[in-house]
């Protein structure tokens, strides 16, 4: 194990002696921590304050980007499928964790597990019922007015 999936793993150690679960997140960037994160459920009754999604958001703030390109995210845990969204919209390259979803499941975090399998389904056998809804007549397209102000 590498010093910073070792980081990684203290967190989430010390996260769980603070009442917390067990997810601590390291954000590396040319063999150097920029950010790191554990999850903050239990603190701030936050269901995105899970390490990676904090880790991520500390690096962005601090570096005044939305692009991690080059970044490698060290994680006790498989991240779930918010976190790994999350961490493709910020263009970071690699993923190493130690504990998988399925150690989370023995544990009793299964939900990763569930919302994995639920993304396999197509959206009309998903459980959280999606419905498109037209915009009202004469209603501004949100879209069409980004394409607009991109062009400019």
């Amino acid at each position: 194990m590498n010093q910073f999936m070792e980081r990684a793993v203290e967190l989430a150690i010390k996260n769980v002696h603070e009442g917390g679960q067990p997810f601590g997140a390291v954000l590396v960037k040319n063999n150097t921590v920029i950010a790191e994160g554990v999850n903050e459920l239990h603190k701030n009754y936050d269901i995105s304050g899970h390490a990676e999604l904090l880790a991520i958001r500390r690096a962005q703030i601090e570096l005044q980007t939305n692009d991690l390109a080059g970044f490698t995210m060290y994680a006790s845990g498989e991240p779930c499928p918010m976190c790994l969204t999350a961490m493709y919209f910020a263009g970071i390259e690699k993923v190493f964790y130690s504990n998988s979803v399925d150690e989370a499941v023995e544990a009793g975090l299964g939900k990763s597990k569930e919302i994995y399998e639920e993304l396999t389904k197509e959206k009309a056998e998903r459980l959280l019922s999606m419905t498109r809804m037209e915009l009202n007549n004469g209603q501004a397209n949100p879209m069409k007015l980004w394409i607009e102000h991109s062009s400019l």
